[in-house]
């Protein structure tokens, strides 16, 4: 049980209450938002907590050991703060986040009910759905380097050394035509082999959706035109005109770090580490023992 605020624990004892529910977010290297379901904007610890901006939890369940505590929280797409497209370009991702039970009259009394990162979001037309991770599902996630085959860095990262506002990697393009939200006709980029920028990343120029970046998931060229297909769109339509910044892709293989990047010295794979074949397979015809005697003799 947590500690309570002793003027919150004489309020509970009165059985007349006037609570309320405060989430403070804080997104990753962004000051904090906070929201509350009363009327009333609310501010203690240096934030506001904005009202009526839609948001409702479901119900808190805890439970002792080390297994996840999840709940989800529920809004609506009501404030300048938390707004779609935002939600759609991972503004929110792992966010940490605190659920805090108030009295509204009195905000010094109050108590933290949960801790945790923001995980799955699902968007609607209206709003959105968020789950709230408890602390317990850091210890589920992979920490340290992995061996494995394929590279475990970022593409131009430190580790990697690709410098990718090098020609070679990156060039500007403009959208000529629309053929679906995700998919694109470019002028401006002929000039690259076919699939070079698939895996990559594409950032807007202009328009609406200046400053957003998206992720490409085929990139085929075709005469002097190109192609271009998104992940996902992006979160508002993209229009005739734009300009975008194309930025080559990586697969993660040591063949492409070779060939592709000239990077083969600083592949962050282990490309030749045995797998599970190799520690199953039985020995070779050579060297397997004949019956014979071992010092030569019948």
């Amino acid at each position: 049980m947590p500690d309570l605020h002793p003027d919150l624990k004489s309020h509970l004892l009165t059985g007349t209450t006037t609570l309320c529910n405060c989430w403070k977010l804080t997104p990753r290297g962004k000051s904090p938002l906070g929201f509350t379901d009363h009327d009333v904007t609310l501010s203690f610890e240096g934030v506001v907590y904005e009202a009526a901006a839609g948001f409702t939890a479901s119900a808190i369940e805890a439970q002792s050991g080390l297994a996840v505590d999840n709940l989800d929280v529920i809004g609506a797409l009501e404030s300048d703060k938390l707004n779609d497209a935002d939600l759609a370009v991972g503004v929110f991702d792992d966010a940490e986040i605190e659920i805090w039970r108030v009295n509204w009259q009195q905000p010094e009394a109050r108590v933290l009910l949960r801790k945790g990162n923001i995980g799955e979001v699902a968007r609607g037309t209206l709003g959105f759905r968020a789950e709230v991770r408890g602390l317990a599902h850091r210890l589920n996630q992979a920490s340290g380097r992995l061996f494995q085959y394929a590279c475990d860095t970022e593409l131009g990262s430190s580790r990697c050394g690709i410098n990718l506002t090098d020609a070679l990697y990156q060039t500007t393009a403009t959208v000529t035509s629309i053929v679906g939200e995700r998919e694109f006709i470019l002028a401006g980029a002929s000039s690259y082999a076919d699939q070079w920028f698939t895996r990559g990343v594409v950032d807007v120029n202009t328009g609406e959706n200046s400053g957003r970046q998206g992720e490409i998931k085929e990139y085929q060229k075709n005469a002097e035109t190109v192609r271009i297909l998104l992940w996902h769109p992006m979160p508002k339509p993209i229009v005739i005109g734009d300009e975008m910044v194309l930025t080559a892709g990586c697969d993660k293989n040591f063949s492409t770090c070779k060939s592709k990047f000239s990077n083969g010295a600083r592949f962050q794979g282990f490309p030749h580490m045995p797998g599970n074949d190799y520690v199953v397979s039985y020995p070779s015809k050579g060297g397997a023992y004949d019956g014979g005697s071992r010092n030569g003799g019948a």
